[in-house]
């Protein structure tokens, strides 16, 4: 959907990033790797953003190897909270996210098999105790829900966690007091379906 207004594709995965990390610098391979683009790519659209003051080049010491392929000092790029469009790109996004959203919801709804609960928390609702992103309990398709988590995750260049298990797994985990469901319980959650507790 923003790629139209926008143009490109590469950028949008990168204003996702940015936006969903305003704090944290990022390093022109890491979002290579982040956006699965061509790295000329993703250096054209750094220029663009860069250009037009929604970005800045920042030099931040790099701490994991593994993470990073530059060595010593390196150029990273972070968001300019400070830049004039800054709350309109954020509610843009955010808006745009509740979309892609909505897409995944129904998606899952009528392909990932007989869903008995559905529950969104972590990521969605900022539930940072949470241990997953997505809940899904049921006779679940668990190859067609990886497909569909992978093209989300692709549209908001960020990665989501997601537990698929059956009704009967999910209520033995309840009587013994399972820590995982606790944390999703206790924390803030959004049930979609929920065919376990009906009246």
């Amino acid at each position: 959907m923003l790629e139209q207004l926008f143009g490109s594709k590469t950028r949008i995965k990168l204003l996702h990033i940015f936006f969903h990390s305003p704090d944290r610098p990022f390093y022109v391979r890491e979002l290579a790797r982040l956006t699965e683009s061509q790295l000329n790519a993703v250096r054209r659209e750094l220029s663009n953003l860069e250009k037009v003051g929604i970005i800045m080049p920042t030099v931040a010491e790099i701490t994991d190897s593994a993470e990073q392929s530059g060595t010593g000092r390196s150029k990273y790029y972070k968001l300019d909270t400070a830049c004039l469009l800054y709350a309109e790109l954020k509610a843009l996004l955010f808006k745009a996210q509740i979309l892609y959203e909505r897409e995944l919801i129904e998606l899952l709804k009528n392909k990932a098999g007989k869903l008995k609960l559905l529950l969104f928390t972590g990521c969605f609702t900022d539930a940072k105790n949470a241990e997953t992103d997505i809940l899904l309990v049921g006779e679940i398709k668990p190859v067609l829900v990886s497909k569909l988590v992978a093209d989300f995750e692709k549209k908001l260049g960020k990665s989501l966690r997601y537990t698929i298990m059956s009704e009967k797994e999910l209520n033995d985990r309840r009587e013994i007091g399972d820590k995982f469901l606790y944390s999703i319980f206790e924390g803030k959650y959004v049930k979609v379906v929920d065919e376990i507790n009906k009246m």
